[in-house]
């Protein structure tokens, strides 16, 4: 049987046709597998997220992260309504918010730092305050700078005989759970009025403001003389704030520090469902916290559950070098191996 080369040029032509038209959707699924990772929540591990951002794109470039400092109320609320692609929060999800997430939930921690108290007094840098004063400011019990219990912290600093103004969050705050799990820790009486909240009523403050996450609370003291409020540490530092020295379970006035937030969370014990509840430390800073974020058990594809994988063992393992640099703790690698184990063989 012989082929013409007219014949011949139809069938080479006609295969390559074929091939190209072959060809281009398998151009467009590699295209696809390039997601976008839509996250919400705490302002706390803000700056930690928006570097983990920037970073991520170096190693896996077709992962891109979103990422909204609406609070962690706002980042569990998100969640649960499946709204996101990825919750975040400093106040762990509560069993009754987990029963609420239809997709299931896995918590994450992926960092820790310190809860800084942060003030504006005139002629005032360096403040310490006691386990018995810092509730009792918080609680209304103390309502001036010149008030006898603040001077027996401070001798031979010259304080005002001016009115204490609180500065607290206006949102639902796992920064706020951070310091008021720790003053219920430490009194009865901050427990028994305010307690340990996200968005607590505050009875008992008079002269009160409010500002919306950390970076509302922030702007707040660094402009409101006679201020007094509390931020994450990161927005302490790069807001210039003074930060007052706060009294530890051993005794010691400690400031907030990578240091010594390090030292706080050295002893902390991760359960199977790794929610941690760090209320009063034996070391270190005492004010200190975990946040998580929250991935589901169940995605729509599988594609957009390969990419919260890759993401979460890029943030365990490469990611955790930029913890310190930012001044948030790390998770510790025998934690992180169980957690990146539980996510590897759960999340669909």
């Amino acid at each position: 049987m012989k082929f013409s080369t007219t014949v011949f040029n139809r069938v080479v032509t006609t295969s390559v046709v074929a091939a190209t038209v072959a060809f281009v959707p398998m151009l467009g699924a590699v295209a696809q597998q390039a997601q976008t990772l839509n996250g919400a929540g705490a302002t706390f591990p803000a700056p930690l997220y928006e570097r983990y951002a920037r970073e991520i794109k170096k190693k896996l470039p077709n992962i891109k992260i979103n990422y909204q400092a609406i609070g962690s109320g706002g980042g569990i609320r998100q969640t649960i309504a499946g709204t996101v692609d990825f919750g975040a929060s400093d106040a762990a999800m509560t069993d009754a918010d987990i029963a609420k997430v239809k997709r299931g939930v896995i918590l994450v921690p992926t960092a820790g730092g310190a809860v800084a108290v942060v003030h504006n007094i005139p002629g005032v840098k360096n403040l310490r305050l006691s386990r018995k004063t810092l509730p009792a400011i918080f609680s209304g019990q103390i309502t001036n700078w010149s008030d006898a219990q603040i001077k027996a912290d401070n001798p031979g600093v010259n304080l005002p005989n001016t009115p204490i103004k609180a500065v607290v969050r206006s949102d639902g705050s796992g920064t706020t759970f951070i310091f008021t799990n720790h003053l219920s820790a430490i009194s009865a009486y901050f427990k028994g009025r305010v307690g340990a909240n996200t968005a607590p009523k505050w009875v008992g403050l008079s002269n009160i403001l409010k500002g919306k996450g950390n970076p509302g609370v922030a702007n707040l003291v660094s402009r409101t003389q006679g201020s007094i409020g509390y931020v994450e540490d990161s927005f302490a530092k790069s807001n210039r704030l003074n930060a007052a020295q706060i009294q530890n379970k051993q005794g010691q006035f400690v400031a907030p520090s990578l240091q010594a937030a390090n030292a706080a969370l050295s002893t902390v014990q991760f359960p199977a469902n790794y929610r941690v509840f760090v209320g009063d430390p034996s070391q270190g800073y005492p004010i200190v916290g975990l946040t998580w974020i929250m991935v589901y058990k169940n995605y729509p594809n599988a594609a957009k559950a390969d990419a919260v994988k890759k993401f979460v063992n890029w943030a365990l393992t490469d990611g955790q070098q930029f913890n310190d640099d930012l001044n948030y703790t790390s998770i510790p690698k025998a934690v992180v191996n169980r957690v990146l184990q539980t996510v590897n063989s759960t999340v669909k």
